[in-house]
Formats: structure tokens, C-alpha cells, sequence
């Protein structure tokens, strides 16, 4: 065979020698050159191991109030993202702030002029009344634990797909609820978050049982992934799914009357307003449509409530079988003061065995509390307020107070035993 110089030699196989094995070769026909095949791991099964694990990152974004709003497709399409996008959202915990506000009217005199039939020019003095603006402060209260998932009880009024509040019989149908019904529930809606109690407390007479330290939490006869399921296989135009963070634990009305107690003390005769304020407390799930995303818009829906056309919306959403829906059937728990099982201490078992066998009667089991008092979290805010009354002090949401004026002193932290 005669070899031109456009033909590359010919390929012998070298000599096996002695000592580890070597990477498989193969020869590139195309320049003769031989390339070694790194080795690959392959795992018993004969398949490679799975990517790792990306959550998903849904669209969302922020309302003024700090409410979560999304209209990311595969979260309306997936029951299980929707349900992970929940749990995550519940991590984020809600602003829970004490607002407090002073004002009083002043009536003044400012004289005007004007020009009569005659042509002549008079002045005359009028009066009008003016709201001065004394003090207006917000004290953050998000000292918060939890959260705690729930859900509505079957024989809540709540929306369940409707647009309308409902509540589920026996046989598994929903019955729209009369309107003394609804008004009812939200009359003890009102009082149970005064008086600090959790959102699973459906009624008064469930009180005993829901504030038990065992009381189920989940009161739904569906779990958090079936409602998801049954948002995302609804066909609805304009639905929405509300997971809803309330903030408990604290005797509200109380508080307030107290809070109120000092400012008059201060002392202060105006006109007072004294408010517990939670914002970032509700998480929206919209479908991803033009029509859904522009509502959400809220310079858009004052258009349409200006024009006249926001009704007609309305009445769609109401009548048409795929129209408008609303889920608000869970949420999270986030407890300002709560009660837990004291975990006992580990004892000697000889010493155990004894105590049990010269003891009759279990002893009841102990409690630890969760959290801080409201009566200890006014003690530590009580000079505050009196001196923001006194000195006229103003904020905004935004920059609310985390610390005592008596915390913030430099000079007083360096002190022994302060």
C-alpha cells in the first residue's frame, strides 16, 4: 500500500503494559488523533442522579398596605406550587402597630373683602373652623411567634368559591348562608379579635374547646392542598384565593382602653384615636389574564367605578358560571401570648417510679408562656406614650418606634444593672 501525505499512518494498538487501568481511547478518523474518554460514575440503576431541587419563584408583588398580590399562571394550574407558594408567603410575618392620634378644632377669623352692587369695596370678618393635628406616633407590636396554618370550619360562613359566604352540609354541597347569619358571625368576628382570640374559635359556644391547648387547628373537612386543588381546576375568569395572617393573643379592647387611660392622663383634652393596625396580612392569588391584572390596578378600578362600567364587572362576577369567585377559606396564626406544654425535666427513673407509685392523682399538666404579656408589654411602653402625648411627637408608618425613648439613651446602656 503506497501512503501520499494526505493520508494519515496507519493505527497500531500499543502494548498493554502492566499497572492501573487506563481511560477507554478512540481514534478521530478525521486526524488520527486519539482522545482519551473520561470515566463516568454511573449509580446502580444504570441512571444518573436528578438535578437538585429550585423552588419556584412566583411573580408577585407588594400592595401600599404590604399585602402580596400574584397572577402567575402555573400558580392557578398547579395545586401543589400554589400550596408551597402559600407556605412560603406565611414565613413572611404580618405588621401588627399601635396607632395613636390627637386633635382638636380651632375656630379663627380672617377678614375678607369683596364688592357690592355699588361698586364700592367693604371688608367684612369671617369665621372657620380648623383641625390642629397635636400628636400622631405608631409603636411596632411585632413581637410575633408562629405561624399556625388554619382553616374555617365547615359550619362557617366563609367564601368557598362563591360570591357569596357559604357553608358546607353533611353531604359535601355548599348552602348560601342568610344575611342574619353573616351578620351575626361578623358581629363575633369583631369580638373575638377585641378580646385576642384565635381565628379556629368559630363561635361562643366553641370557646372552651378552641382555647384548649390540644384544640385542632385545621377545622375544614378538607386540608390546605385539597382547596388548592379545587382553586386551580375552577374555570373562572376573575377567581381569587385569599390566605388571610391574623394576629391574636392580646386582649385588644383592653389595651387600648388603657393606652387611652394615659393619654387623657398626660393630660390631653382633644380628640383621641387609639388603634391596633395589621398590615401585610393577606396574600392574593389572581388569574393571569388582561381583565384580572388590570383590576388589581387600583387607579384602574376608580377609572371604571368612575365611568360606570366597575357594575357591570360586578354583575359578571356575581351571575356567570365562569365568571368571579373567592377562596378565603384559610390562613395563618401568628400569636402575640400563647400557652405551650412545659416539657418535664429528665428525672432519675428510680426516683420517678417512686413518686408514681406514692402518688394517686395525676397532676394537672404544666403550662409555659409564649410570647409577652399585653400588661408587661404596656408597663415597658407606658412612659412612652405620655411623654410622645406631652411632646407632640410625630411619625409615620413607616418609622414607627421599636424601642422606648428610655431605651434609645446611650448613656443609660453603659450603666451597671440598667
Amino acid at each position: 500500500m503506497i501512503l501520499t501525505e494526505a493520508d494519515p499512518p496507519p493505527y497500531k494498538d500499543d502494548p498493554l503494559e502492566p499497572g492501573p487501568s487506563r481511560p477507554v481511547s478512540y481514534q478521530d478518523h478525521a486526524t488520527g488523533i486519539l482522545v482519551d474518554i473520561p470515566e463516568i460514575h454511573v449509580p446502580d440503576g444504570g441512571e444518573l442522579p436528578p438535578p437538585e431541587f429550585t423552588p419556584y419563584e412566583a411573580e408577585s408583588f407588594q400592595t401600599s398596605d404590604g399585602c402580596t398580590v400574584s397572577h402567575d399562571g402555573h400558580l392557578n394550574t398547579d395545586g401543589e406550587a400554589l400550596y408551597r407558594f402559600l407556605l412560603s408567603e406565611s414565613t413572611k410575618h404580618p405588621v401588627f402597630q399601635l396607632h395613636c392620634s390627637g386633635s382638636h378644632s380651632e375656630t379663627r377669623y380672617r377678614r375678607v373683602d369683596h364688592r357690592e352692587s355699588d361698586g364700592r369695596i367693604r371688608t367684612r370678618t369671617e369665621s372657620f373652623t380648623e383641625t390642629v393635628q397635636d400628636f400622631n406616633f405608631y409603636i411596632d407590636a411585632s413581637n410575633l411567634a408562629g405561624p399556625i396554618h388554619w382553616s374555617v370550619d365547615d359550619l362557617e360562613p366563609a367564601y368557598r368559591g362563591a360570591m357569596v359566604r357559604e357553608v358546607e352540609t353533611s353531604e359535601g354541597n355548599c348552602r348560601t348562608t342568610k344575611r342574619s347569619e353573616n351578620k351575626r358571625f361578623k358581629a363575633w368576628v369583631e369580638d373575638r379579635t377585641a378580646r385576642g382570640l384565635p381565628p379556629w374559635v368559630g363561635s361562643g359556644a366553641a370557646f372552651a374547646q378552641g382555647m384548649s391547648l390540644d384544640a385542632p387547628v385545621l377545622r375544614s373537612s378538607k386540608t390546605l392542598r385539597q382547596w388548592a386543588d379545587i382553586y386551580c381546576a375552577s374555570p373562572k375568569i376573575l377567581k381569587e384565593f385569599v390566605y388571610e395572617k391574623v394576629v391574636y393573643g392580646w386582649n385588644i379592647r383592653q389595651l387600648e382602653n388603657a393606652v387611652r387611660a394615659v393619654i387623657v392622663a398626660a393630660p390631653y383634652r382633644g380628640d383621641i384615636t387609639v388603634e391596633f393596625i395589621t398590615s401585610a396580612n393577606k396574600v392574593y392569588v389572581r388569574p393571569d389574564n388582561r381583565l384580572s391584572r388590570l383590576l388589581s390596578n387600583k387607579w384602574f378600578k376608580f377609572l371604571t367605578i368612575v365611568l360606570l362600567i366597575f357594575p357591570f364587572i360586578w354583575l359578571f362576577k356575581r351571575f356567570h358560571a365562569q365568571g368571579g369567585g373567592t377562596w378565603s377559606v384559610c390562613g395563618g396564626a401568628y400569636s402575640l401570648k400563647s400557652w405551650a406544654h412545659e416539657e418535664p425535666e429528665p428525672t432519675d427513673v428510680s426516683v420517678s417510679k417512686t413518686v408514681a407509685s406514692s402518688s394517686t392523682d395525676p397532676s394537672p399538666p404544666s403550662r409555659r408562656l409564649v410570647g409577652t404579656t399585653e400588661g408587661a408589654w404596656f408597663r415597658r411602653w407606658q412612659s412612652t406614650i405620655g411623654r410622645a402625648v406631652v411632646t407632640r411627637f410625630q411619625n409615620s408608618p413607616s418609622s414607627a418606634m421599636y424601642t422606648t425613648m428610655e431605651e434609645d439613651l446611650p448613656q443609660a446602656q453603659i450603666l451597671d444593672g440598667y
